[in-house]
């Protein structure tokens, strides 16, 4: 996927999600979790805590 459609399935713009790539922005909370149930893994893995991407649950 790229930029463009990630930032729609979070209902954002191309532009504000590109800055959470480039690290101009930090990314929030909600945002977070919904990309870590969109790509099926452990917030923890998206933040580069761990190398398993695999949840808890």
């Amino acid at each position: 996927m790229n930029q463009s459609q990630v930032a729609k399935m979070l209902g954002m713009s191309q532009t504000g999600y590109s800055k959470y790539e480039t690290g101009e922005n930090d990314v929030p909370t909600g945002i977070l979790i919904k990309l870590a149930d969109f790509y099926g893994v452990s917030c923890d893995y998206l933040l580069g805590q761990t190398d398993n991407p695999k949840r808890n649950v």
